[in-house]
């Protein structure tokens, strides 16, 4: 017997694609909705037949959306940009497409609904990214007050755009860039455990209205986690210190480049190296604030560390594959 449907915006995505497979284990059907349903078909296989439905929708339209939640029971948004590129901005995705989001949802009625945001989510933010996460969570709430908000750190998992995106520059380029001499501390969270955090979410009554951190067991700075990939893939470089006031500027123009320029913003090229909102975001360090609601709260009590998963990825960077390193050539 099914508890319900929960539909999950962005379910195509990384983190949606082990949260689509964990609601399931605890007993949800699940509707994913997304952009471009072609890159979701693999997700169907999070579920016995029946279980994983895939619909087209866009945050930014208010009739997909209201057909996305059509019989719902709950919902999960984790729509959210790392860079702006052509009509994919920070203000369009994770601000008033949350509140469209929310809006259709108390609609309808539904008043199970969590909000992936982030840590430095914050309305006075430098950086666009943060003040657009913080007004999602602001106008979600306003719609449906009884949402839980969660805001991990840095996520990892074997398709991660951090320690893939780092381990690639590494075989690539002689350095690797410090910003702001690599002093900003993380605490990053394994995948699995973001997506036992929103199954609990959506299962218990006692997550509604509030807002939680998720950090793994490990406080690391920028240069650690640099460490932690050279180590895994078995390189040595430099790691160049540069200063916020020199990559500031290089950013902004970076992130300019992808968003209004073919082949940039026709997503061509990947991700850009660096943007401007991401060396604001680096000003401050991306840690579980003392005092808050963390996975602990939410029944994850022994979260992953960085160094029993991200081995287990990071090989394939490794000059002589995954069971011989040079020293053992």
């Amino acid at each position: 017997m099914s508890k319900g449907l929960v539909t999950v915006f962005g379910g195509s995505g990384f983190i949606g694609r082990y949260a689509a497979r964990t609601l399931v284990e605890r007993g949800w059907r699940v509707r994913v909705a997304c952009r471009r349903v072609h890159t979701a078909i693999d997700v169907r296989l999070a579920g016995p037949p029946g279980w994983v439905d895939i619909v087209q929708a866009n945050v930014r339209d208010r009739a997909s959306i209201d057909r996305a939640l059509e019989g719902a029971d709950a919902v999960v948004n984790l729509v959210g940009i790392l860079f702006e590129s052509g009509k994919q901005t920070y203000a369009g995705s994770q601000g008033e497409g949350a509140a469209l989001v929310a809006e259709a949802a108390a609609t309808k009625g539904i008043t199970r609904f969590v909000q992936v945001s982030a840590i430095g989510a914050n309305a006075a933010s430098h950086s666009p990214y943060g003040r657009t996460k913080a007004q999602g969570e602001a106008d979600v709430r306003k719609f449906v007050p009884t949402a839980t908000i969660l805001r991990p750190s840095i996520v990892f998992g074997a398709e991660d755009q951090f320690f893939n995106r780092f381990a690639a520059m590494a075989r690539s380029a002689p350095f690797l860039p410090a910003i702001g001499g690599g002093k900003t501390k993380f605490q990053p969270v394994y995948a699995g455990n973001v997506a036992s955090a929103i199954a609990a979410a959506v299962d218990t009554d006692m997550a509604a209205g509030r807002t939680f951190e998720l950090g793994g067991p490990g406080v690391y700075t920028f240069n650690e986690l640099y460490d932690i990939i050279l180590k895994t893939i078995d390189l040595k470089r430099f790691k160049l210190p540069l200063p916020f006031f020199v990559a500031r500027p290089v950013g902004y123009i970076t992130g300019a480049v992808w968003r209004f320029v073919p082949p940039f913003s026709w997503g061509f090229l990947g991700a850009p190296p660096l943007t401007g909102s991401q060396v604001e975001m680096l000003k401050d360090d991306n840690v579980v604030a003392p005092g808050a609601l963390t996975l602990a709260d939410l029944g994850v009590t022994d979260p992953e560390s960085v160094e029993a998963i991200v081995p287990r990825y990071l090989w394939r960077f490794r000059t002589y594959g995954e069971f011989h390193k040079p020293s053992e050539a």
